[in-house]
């Protein structure tokens, strides 16, 4: 198991589509845009969350000229990594929309299912599915919110520390896995840009590796680095309270580790990260039993 794949990207901060900046609106209205194309040209099907994706892109001057007024006031850094978190979540949606070459990798009593693609460079990414017993609100809550409690719930987790606030959807943390019996990887760091989007009832998470000059990589650990991913939160058909979770894991581990063992590993990691989550949602404000014991 890969501790480090806790790390779940982001959350809300806005509570209305016309909330966002311009730039948002603009990079996710490409987005929907090229969806859109695709599906017209016949090349690939909208999955079921691209609808929250989707409005009216042909007259948003005016949010363009707010964006801008608001990108005056931020300096040249902070809005660099703006950008790197738009980035990264409008690659990992397109990773995710495209439905070509996907294959199943398990299926979990749960319900909860992970498929595989071979992205350019031979890197694999993986996609899971599952049903959570929680509002889209309430998992934003408790993965972007409050995610330096992380390791209070997810024993794979030795912190994760929020280094910079950008704004109130962008943040840069540091993440320490825990070593834990039966970690196939190691124990790892990361350096992480955060960013987050909601539209309607869907809530976007997207992440990647960044760099921090305040914050080189540290001797005592290997530096990994995922991205781009991203999550996706929408209410769930099956009852109100519920949610729809689709997790892309795209990551390199670095160092000097077999692809096979890690290729086995980062699914495995989805599937316990899932389980701890669905503990911590059971245990309400309380600290699950199971982690309660391996906080370094």
């Amino acid at each position: 198991m890969l501790p480090a794949v806790a790390k779940l990207c982001c959350g809300i901060s806005y509570p209305h589509l016309r909330s966002m900046t311009g730039l948002q609106r603009v990079a996710v209205a490409a987005l929907g845009q090229e969806i859109a194309h695709r599906h017209q040209t016949g090349q690939i099907p909208i999955p079921a969350w691209a609808s929250c994706v989707r409005w009216s892109w042909g007259n948003n001057s005016e949010e363009v000229e707010r964006g801008k007024g608001q990108r005056d006031r931020v300096n040249k850094t902070d809005l660099s990594y703006q950008h790197q978190g738009q980035q990264a979540l409008q690659t990992a949606l397109e990773i995710v929309q495209d439905a070509e070459g996907w294959r199943m990798e398990m299926s979990e009593e749960s319900g909860d299912t992970i498929y595989s693609k071979v992205l350019h460079g031979n890197r694999k990414v993986f996609r899971l599915e599952a049903e959570l017993e929680a509002s889209p609100e309430e998992l934003y809550d408790i993965l972007f919110v409050k995610v330096e409690e992380m390791h209070q719930w997810n024993p794979s987790i030795r912190h994760i520390k929020i280094l910079k606030h950008v704004g109130q959807e962008t943040k840069i943390t540091h993440e320490v896995s825990a070593e834990t019996v039966g970690n196939l990887i190691g124990q790892r760091d990361f350096l992480s840009v955060r960013h987050s989007l909601k539209m309607q009832n869907c809530i976007y998470l997207g992440g990647a590796a960044t760099h921090l000059e305040s914050f080189p990589p540290h001797p005592e650990f290997v530096r990994a680095e995922d991205g781009p991913t991203c999550i996706i939160i929408r209410p769930s058909p099956n009852g109100t309270g519920k949610s729809r979770f689709t997790w892309l894991l795209n990551m390199d581990v670095k160092g000097w580790i077999p692809k096979s063992l890690v290729n086995q590993a980062l699914p495995r990691a989805q599937v316990d990260f899932t389980a701890h989550l669905r503990r911590r949602l059971a245990a309400g404000g309380k600290k699950p039993a199971a982690a309660a014991d391996t906080r370094p």
